[in-house]
C-alpha cells in the first residue's frame, strides 16, 4: 500500500484533531477514523466520515426525540425486528463516508451499486500513478467450466509465472506509452509555437484495467449492507471481497448491534420461496419428496438442499 506526502500529512492532520461535539460517536469506529486499511497490493479503505448510530435508527423508527430511559437491549430488539421484516427506511438514516484505492477493474464492478455518492479521482485533471494490481498467485485461477463469472482451478508452475509475467509486462508497457504520450511534444496549434504533450483526457485510455483508481464513496447504511451481503459473500469476485471485509468489520464498529442483526438475517440467514417452504415442511413431518416432485429447477432445488445442509438430497 503507498500513500502519497500529501495523503499521509492530511491524515496526520486529521488524526490530530480535537472536535467536541453534540452528535452521537461510534467509539471504535473512531479509533480507526481516517486510518488507511491495506486491501490487495496497493489499495486501501479509509473511513473519512460517519453520522449516526445504532440509538438513530431506532430514534428514527419511534420518530423520537432522544434515547431517554430505554436500555440497549430494547434498542437491539427493535433493530432485529426492523431487519428481519424488511423495515428499512431507519437504516437510511445513517450514512458513512470512504476513500477507497482500487484496480479499475473492481471500481468497475462496484460501480454497479448505484445507490451512493461517488467522486472518483480524474485522469482528465491529474496523471495516474504507476500502480497496478498483479494477483498472487494463490488467486490466480482458470475459468470455472461450470460459473460463466467465476474462477475454477488455481493456475499453477510456469504457466502462473507466464500469465504474471504477462500481465506485469503488458501494464508496465502501456503506462510508459502513457508516459510517452503526456511528454512527448505535440503540434497542436499553427498559431502557438509551444508544443504540448497529448491531452491526459485521451492519454489515459491506453492504460490497463489492473491499474489503480481512487474515489470518496459516500452511502446510507442500508445500501451499504446491499451492497455487504452480495461482495462480502462467498461467491463473490475474490478482489471486491477483499474490500467488502474490511468495510465489513467497519460496520461491526460502527453500528454492532446492527452489525448483529445483519449477520444473523442477512448473510447467515436464507430466503425461502413458498415451494421450498413446503418442501421443507415436507421433510420435517418425514414424507418422501424428490426433484421430480418439487416442481423446482436443479439448480433450485440443490440451492435449497445447501441453504439447510441436506446434503444426501443434493442431486
Amino acid at each position: 500500500m503507498k500513500l502519497t506526502i500529501e495523503q499521509i500529512a492530511e491524515i496526520n492532520e486529521l488524526k490530530s484533531q480535537k472536535n467536541p461535539t453534540k452528535r452521537v460517536t461510534a467509539p471504535e469506529l473512531e479509533k480507526i477514523l481516517y486510518e488507511a486499511v491495506p486491501a490487495l497490493d496497493h489499495g486501501f479503505v479509509r473511513v473519512i466520515d460517519y453520522m449516526g448510530d445504532d440509538s438513530s435508527i431506532v430514534q428514527s423508527a419511534r420518530v423520537s426525540y432522544g434515547k431517554g430511559t430505554k436500555q440497549v437491549s430494547t434498542d437491539s430488539g427493535l433493530i432485529k425486528y426492523l431487519m428481519r421484516h424488511w423495515h428499512s427506511t431507519p437504516f437510511e438514516m445513517c450514512e458513512i463516508k470512504y476513500h477507497v484505492k482500487l484496480p479499475i477493474f473492481i471500481a468497475r464492478q462496484w460501480i454497479r451499486h448505484r445507490t451512493a455518492n461517488v467522486n472518483e479521482y480524474s485522469a482528465r485533471y491529474s496523471i495516474l500513478d504507476k500502480e497496478f494490481y498483479l494477483p498472487d498467485p494463490q488467486n490466480l485461477a482458470a475459468q470455472s467450466i461450470a460459473n460463466r463469472q467465476g474462477r475454477g482451478d488455481v493456475i499453477r508452475g510456469e504457466d502462473a509465472k507466464k500469465v504474471l509475467e504477462l500481465l506485469k509486462n503488458d501494464a508496465e508497457r502501456t503506462y510508459d506509452n502513457y508516459e510517452t504520450m503526456l511528454n512527448q511534444k505535440f503540434d497542436g496549434s499553427t498559431i502557438d509555437e509551444n508544443k504540448k504533450g497529448l491531452a491526459r483526457e485521451l492519454a489515459r485510455m491506453n492504460l490497463t484495467l489492473n491499474t489503480y483508481t481512487q474515489w470518496y464513496w459516500k452511502t446510507d447504511l442500508l445500501n451499504l449492507m446491499n451492497f455487504l451481503r452480495l461482495r462480502a459473500d462467498h461467491h463473490a469476485q475474490y478482489e471486491i471481497r477483499v474490500y467488502a471485509d474490511i468495510m465489513l468489520d467497519t460496520l461491526k464498529r460502527w453500528v454492532p448491534i446492527t452489525y448483529d442483526a445483519f449477520m444473523d438475517y442477512r448473510v447467515g440467514g436464507t430466503e425461502v420461496s413458498a415451494k421450498g417452504k413446503v418442501i421443507i415442511q415436507k421433510l420435517l413431518n418425514g414424507d418422501e419428496i424428490n426433484l421430480e416432485q418439487s416442481g423446482l429447477s436443479k439448480r433450485e432445488w440443490n440451492e435449497l438442499m445447501e441453504s439447510f445442509e441436506i446434503k444426501d438430497k443434493i442431486v
